[in-house]
This record gives structure tokens, C-alpha cells and sequence, in this order.
């Protein structure tokens, strides 16, 4: 599995969200992406990719594409697109 598909997996399976493109997907820009979904979501993420994130980087983490930039900092790679 890509480190694509795990991150996008993770949103699947937390946020019950349909496999999609999830660029444009920011906090709390669905139901299910509230604080508790984010904190599960950030938990999901630590397990797929086997990190420790930072209390800063949690709270950071407001968006897909912002999460891409924050897991770079872990040397977690993700490709989603031109631009990102």
C-alpha cells in the first residue's frame, strides 16, 4: 500500500468519508471531522505510518493538504498532485 492510500484511508475509515479527492477537505468542513474525529484521525495517521505526532502538529493539522506538509516533517512522503 502507497503512503497515498494509507493517508487516504485513514480519512475513510475515521471520517466515514466515500474514497474521493479529499484535496479541498479542511477541519471541521464535515460532521465527522470534529475534535473528537480529529484527535481518532490523528491516532489513525500516527498507527498507518508508525509516528509519534507532535501536540504542535496535531493542532496544526487543519486540512488534507496541510497534512501532507506536516508528515513530511516525519519523513512520511505523499504524492497527491501538481502543486501540493
Amino acid at each position: 500500500m502507497t503512503n497515498l492510500e494509507k493517508y487516504d484511508a485513514a480519512f475513510i475509515s475515521v471520517l466515514g468519508l466515500e474514497k474521493g479527492n479529499f484535496s479541498e477537505l479542511a477541519y471541521q468542513g464535515v460532521p465527522q471531522w470534529d475534535s473528537i474525529g480529529h484527535m481518532a484521525l490523528m491516532a489513525a495517521l500516527e498507527e498507518a505510518f508508525g509516528i509519534e505526532l507532535d501536540v504542535d502538529d496535531i493542532i496544526d493539522f487543519s486540512s488534507y493538504k496541510g497534512g501532507v506538509e506536516i508528515l513530511r516533517k516525519y519523513d512520511v512522503h505523499i504524492e497527491i498532485g501538481i502543486g501540493v
